[in-house]
Parts: C-alpha cells; structure tokens; sequence
C-alpha cells in the first residue's frame, strides 16, 4: 500500500580494511606532522611530582630576584656612612604642619628635636639607617614638585577636620604625573577625635588616597604611639620605589652650599646613577652649569680617638670630553644666497646713515610701515625678527603674539618704568578691583574666545573669505593640496630663522644608545652613596638660592635647543580654554619652561604618509591624545611632561594636560587648514554655480588649480569665472545637491614660539622654598 523502510537497527556498517604494513609515505601523510605526547594521565604520580618542582623551582627564582632587588636599592642606605634616606613630608590642608609630624617621627625613636632644621638629619639606630627629612610648608606647589623630585619617601600629612581642597588634588594629580616616589600617608593628630568614629575617618582618608597613590596599605594615625613608630619603620625598612626618569640621571640634594669669586660649593650625597665631571649641573630657576671639580665630603667623626678624613679630590672634568655651555647654533646669514644691491639701494642706504632716516618707498614698492619690535633690541636685530601678525588676522583675534612689543616710535624707557611699577603694585597687592570698561572689555573678549571654540568645534577650520581684503592677499601663504596623506610637502622650505638656531639628529635612536653607553665606560665618575662637594663655576651671586635645594646632572646633549614633541591628553578636571600657542608652565624631569606649544593630530602609525604631515590644531580638547610640539632643550628616554597654566595665585597653577615625551622630528610638518566654503546658487547634474566663496574674478584666477570638495564627498574643480561678483562654475565627479557645501582646502605650516628658563616670582628668589 506504501513504501517500505527497513528499520536503522538492521542496518550494518563493516569494519574499514586496515593494512598491516603501512608505508612510511602514507603514515607521515596520515600524521600531518603531529607529534605523539604522553598524556598525563596515563602517569599521574610522575606528572604532579614534576609539576610540584617547577612549581617550587619558579617560586625560588622570584624570591632570589625580590632579595636582589631589595639589597641593590637599599645597598646606599646600608652602613655607618650610608645615604640618608630623604623623605620629603608635604602638608595637603591648612590646618596641619610638616614640622609637628616630623617631631613625632623622631620622638617614636626618642630623638631629640632640639636641632630641627627645614632640612634636618637624623640616625634611626635602631633601624641601623639614618634619613633626611624636608619639611615643605602648605600650598607651596613648586616646592613639593622639587622636594618630590628627589625624595625616596614622600609624606601625605592628612587632616580628620579639615578636607583636602582643589589644590591638593591638583598637587596629587601633579605628583603622579611626574613621578611619584612611594607614598606614606599619615593623619595629624587630634584628641577631639572620638575613639568609635576615628577608624571610619581613617578609612575615608586612605580610600581618597589610594586613588593617587594605588600601592598604599594604610594610613597612620600619629595620635598613636604605635603607629607612628610603624610609619618610622615603613621609612627605615622598606624599599623606596623607582622613578623610571630618574634611573640614569644622577642628583644631589644640597645640604651646604657657599658661594666664592663665582664659584658654589654644593655638598651633599650622590644619588642616582654614577656622577660625571664632564656633564653638565642643572639648578631649577638658575640654569645649567659647569663643575670645577668634585672633592669628597665625609662626615665628620663623633667617636672619641676618631680622626677625622680630609676632603680629596674625586673627578675633574675632562677639557676635550666636557661638555660646553653652547645650548643654540650660530647661523650664518652670509651663507645664503645674496643678490648685489642695485644703485637706487646704494643711494637709500647712504641717505638713511646721513641721519634723515628712512627714504619714503617708490612707486611699485612695499610703502614705509612701523615694525614692531622686542622692548630693548635695536633696528638692525628687529630687521630679522618674523612677522607673524597674519596669525592673528587668519582667527580674528590676537593670539598674544605682541607681548611685550612696543613701536618705534614711543620710548622704551616709559614703558619699563611702567612695567616695573605694574609688577612692583601686583606684589604688594593681591586683588585690585578693575574699572567698569575694562572689566567690559575682558568680559567681551571672555565670551568672544568662547564662541570661537564654539564654532570651531562645529563648523572645524572653516573661514568666512574677507570682503575688504583680496583672498589671493589674505590667504597668500597658503597653498592647496590633492591629497593631505601622500601630496609631497618639502620639510626644509620656506624655514623661519629659529630653526638655523636649532639641533637636529642624523639618528636619534643611536645618539641616545651611544650616550648612554658612553656613560657607562666613563670612568671619572662619582659612584652613589658618596658625600661630595661640587664646585660650579661662573654662577652669579643673584642666582645663589638662600635655602636647600637640589641639582641634577644632565646627560651629554640635552642642553642643546630641538624641536620636541610630546603626546599629551588633556585633564579632565580642568574646564578653561586652551588654544595652541597659549603661554603654558611645562615641567618635564628637572626642568621647568615657560612654553608656547602648538597641537596637532596624534597618528597611531607614526605619520599619515611619506610626507609626516599631521593637521593642524586650534584647541586642546577633552577626550583625545593630541601632539604637543615645542622649542626645548634635548631630552633623552620616555620622561613624563606636566603642562601648568598659571593662575592669579603663582602657588596655585592650574593643571592643564600631562603627556609623555613622543620624539625630537624636527621634519615633522604641522599644517593648519583654512576651509573656503560656498553656497551652491544654480545646479544642473555634475555642474553647479557656486557663490560666496570669492568676490572678484581676480580671486577666481588665482585659485583656480586648486581643488574643490563638497560635505557630501563629491570632488570637483572651477572651470570659468562669472560676472564680477565672485560666481564662477564648477564641475564635480557626480551629481551634487543643491543642499550640498562646496570647500577648498588650503594649507599652512605653522611653528611654536621660543622656550625660555621658568623662574618663580617670589620675593625671595629661592629654588625651593622652604619652610621656615
């Protein structure tokens, strides 16, 4: 009646024939190269005793590594005349000092404070170590920066009544973006303080550290006895942590120095990496200098039948090996081309030094127009001095360009005596209401770079063609370009004169492994741990800081002037505006200069092309890594940047962006872009009557070659100019739409502005302000 199936359980598959004798040919194929291993489980006993020794085996090695590591950190600790371990103890609130903790540390090991100094030194015996306090005084932040630059310990006083402010996250924020050495966190002390409520505060406080500061356990109570003889042991005992910028720079914290004929005697302790005499020293706020020579400094002996050492001399610098004090290339105008001046030029400069001044210009010539120039240089240096006032014209705004420019023709000496009455009221004044105008007129300005922000967030390098102004005039160093990736761009054309003053690497990377290694063969060198007296000479006596400060050796050429670049992301926490060549503080390891960078696009391969072209641009964002590109001395290794803006309070900066040191390309191209736009007026398919983007034929002309693009991807070209207002036609590659924008691209390459030394305006002068 229906089909017939036979059920799957009669069904029946037969063994496959399998051959006894296989050739080698057919079970290599059969193989596929696949190595037979033992399974484990055919011998458990075997395979967990050899798990068990490899497990114990690696266990051994990490315990032999962590006992190396220990005992080659704190080797300079180690004996009577072992380093000190410094440890700089920074206050975060008002209501706390540095000194009473200080006096409490010392007091746990019955030490007595009669002695205390800013810079004070004690002998833990008991822990067979000494240490170095440094007492830095609250809301002084470039003197934390410089005492955490050389401590091995830094010292959180806390308070329980009072939180920390904007200033001290900023400091932390500060300090771990710089490097921050191990951190231990203590709690002034307070009776008042309940007994039930105080391990809740404690808690508070060490989970709003640990977010700085990760690696920390606890947080001392210096009310107890006990916890501050603990916090004095995680001092003594413990393993300070490696800053990785200073692993091959050598530093001294100056415990005396004395001043003689020019020359300043420094004595301290050598940390670091090995000392050289041929390298150069560098003092922050003061400069770099040169070492006459290195004598050694012992301690001088308490035990009753000691002889005290005499100082002998350790190292002398090297006349053909030292480095010299050369920071900028000397260019030599002669070198380029010259054209012989013709008779009119011979008569106008005659004219000009019979004293009657400046001819007027001839017809067909650039008319006589007053220069601005740098307060105190003369005509002749002012005649070298680039104009960059078209920066200012391109965003409608002055970008502080003109600082401290003054014309010809008004007396410089006027404008000093005022300047130094302005400095000299905003010192003895700290508020001073403005008047109504110039407050309305600040206020204007404040919103104006709002709104600038504003629309360069939205409509990115667009610019409105100037009426009153010809574009092939305003927009005359600007040049087009097919394709921003790969169109060539020549690194060394059209260079402005800082750049014959600065160094360039043939190959960085083998300069920095050829200084380093010639580092390590030096032998006149100074080993860590020893207590020296290091002789600078050609210092100036105004420059000789009154209290404790620290100096820095510096590696061979990173005196020398470069272009530098660095990747940097901005912080979060700070909401003002920044625009490239905005004077900003820029502390990157020693170091602190006064900047003006420029930004550009972060590529992730390194450059958008042949050509390492990166954009241009305005403003330094939230949420994105830019590139920070300045004029600096060399450095060498991936040192940590810090950018500060400087605020009303000169102890309270604000904490702008932190970055990293990216590389010294001084071919790196920035091009700032200035978008043309015009308004489709007619269109029929591919063609369209633009209008609005110039207004005379002459412009048309002009950039004519150049190529057109639309928001909506189509590309294009002007194929004829129409009438006298500025239409003109074009054809692009496919239909377009009368919604559609029609841009221009072009390009521009811009520089930042010279570094200079950053030196703190205090009244007293000093590197490292120290507390009293």
């Amino acid at each position: 009646m229906g089909e017939f199936h036979h059920r799957a359980t009669l069904k029946q598959s037969n063994k496959a024939f399998k051959s006894k004798h296989a050739s080698k040919s057919s079970l290599r194929e059969a193989a596929k190269g696949r190595v037979q291993r033992q399974s484990p489980k055919s011998s458990p006993t075997q395979a967990a005793t050899q798990a068990r020794v490899n497990r114990k085996n690696t266990a051994k090695q990490h315990q032999i590594k962590k006992r190396h590591e220990l005992v080659s950190s704190t080797r300079i600790f180690n004996g009577v005349d072992g380093a000190p371990r410094i440890v700089a103890v920074i206050p975060l609130t008002p209501d706390v000092s540095a000194q009473p903790i200080v006096s409490l540390l010392a007091g746990s090991l019955d030490i007595p404070t009669d002695d205390y100094s800013p810079l004070w030194r004690v002998n833990a015996d008991r822990f067979k170590t000494s240490a170095q306090f440094l007492s830095v005084p609250y809301r002084q932040m470039y003197a934390a920066l410089d005492a955490a630059k050389v401590a091995d310990y830094v010292v959180l006083v806390l308070s329980t009544n009072v939180e920390v402010d904007t200033w001290g996250e900023t400091l932390l924020r500060t300090l771990d973006s710089q490097g921050m050495p191990k951190v231990v966190a203590v709690v002034a002390p307070n009776a008042d303080l309940d007994a039930k409520t105080r391990p809740d505060v404690l808690k508070s406080l060490l989970s709003f550290t640990k977010y700085f500061a990760p690696s920390l356990a606890r947080v001392y109570d210096m009310h107890s006895h006990s916890d501050c003889l603990n916090a004095m042991r995680a001092l003594c005992e413990g393993k300070p942590d490696e800053v990785r910028w200073r692993k091959d720079r050598s530093w001294v914290l100056g415990e005396r120095s004395e001043w003689q004929d020019g020359v300043l005697a420094v004595t301290g302790v050598v940390r670091g990496a090995p000392l050289s005499a041929n390298r150069l020293m560098h003092i922050p706020n003061v400069g770099d200098l040169q070492i006459a020579k290195i004598m050694s400094a012992p301690l001088p002996r308490h035990t009753k039948g000691a002889m005290d050492v005499e100082p002998t001399l350790l190292a002398e610098p090297d006349e053909e090996n030292a480095d010299s004090l050369v920071a900028e290339n000397e260019p030599d105008d002669m070198a380029n081309e010259q054209t012989w001046p013709t008779e009119e030029e011979m008569n106008a400069a005659a004219h000009a030094r019979d004293g009657d001044g400046i001819p007027d210009a001839i017809n067909g010539t650039t008319p006589k127009a007053i220069k601005r120039r740098p307060k105190g240089m003369s005509e002749y240096q002012a005649a070298w001095i680039v104009e960059d006032d078209d920066e200012a014209a391109e965003d409608g705004d002055q970008e502080g360009d003109d600082d401290g420019m003054e014309d010809e023709d008004e007396p410089a000496e006027v404008e000093d005596e005022d300047a130094a009455m302005e400095v000299e009221s905003r010192r003895s004044v700290g508020f001073e209401d403005l008047d109504v105008e110039e407050e309305a007129k600040q206020l204007d300005s404040w919103r104006k770079r709002e709104r600038e922000e504003e629309d360069d967030l939205k409509f990115p390098d667009e610019i409105d063609t100037p009426q009153e102004v010809a574009a092939r005039v305003r927009f005359q160093r600007f040049r087009g370009m097919r394709s921003f990736r790969t169109s060539p761009w020549d690194a060394y054309e059209n260079l402005p004169r800082d750049y014959a003053r600065l160094f360039q690497f043939e190959d960085y990377k083998r300069t920095e492994r050829n200084v380093r290694r010639r580092a390590e063969e030096d032998i006149a060198v100074v080993q860590p741990g020893t207590r020296v007296t290091i002789y600078l000479k050609d210092v100036p006596k105004s420059a000789v800081p009154s209290g404790p400060f620290a100096i820095f050796s510096v590696l061979q050429h990173e005196h020398k002037m470069t272009v530098l670049n660095f990747t940097l992301q901005r912080n979060t926490e700070f909401d003002g505006s920044i625009r490239s060549k905005d004077p900003l503080i820029m502390c990157i390891g020693a170091r602190r200069l006064k900047v003006q960078p420029i930004y550009s696009q972060h590529t992730r391969g390194g450059g958008t092309g042949p050509n390492n072209v990166h954009k241009f641009e305005r403003y330094l964002r939230h949420g994105g890594t830019y590139v920070a590109t300045v004029y600096a001395p060399v450095v060498f290794g991936p040192l940590p940047a810090v950018f500060l803006q400087e605020t009303e309070d000169v102890q309270a900066p604000a904490l702008v962006a932190t970055g990293t040191f990216l590389n010294p390309d001084t071919t790196r191209v920035i091009a700032k872009r200035a978008i043309l736009t015009g308004h489709p007026f007619k269109v029929h398919k591919k063609t369209a009557t633009v209008r609005y983007m110039f207004f005379n034929p002459e412009d048309i002309a002009y950039f004519k070659p150049v190529q057109l693009h639309t928001k909506q991807g189509r590309a294009g070209h002007i194929k004829e100019s129409l009438g006298t207002h500025g239409y003109f036609k074009a054809y692009f590659d496919g239909p377009i739409s009368q919604m559609d924008t029609v841009c221009m691209s072009l390009y521009k390459r811009v520089y930042p502005k010279w570094a200079t030394l950053w030196k703190e305006e205090n009244d007293s002068g000093d590197a490292m302000a120290i507390e009293a």
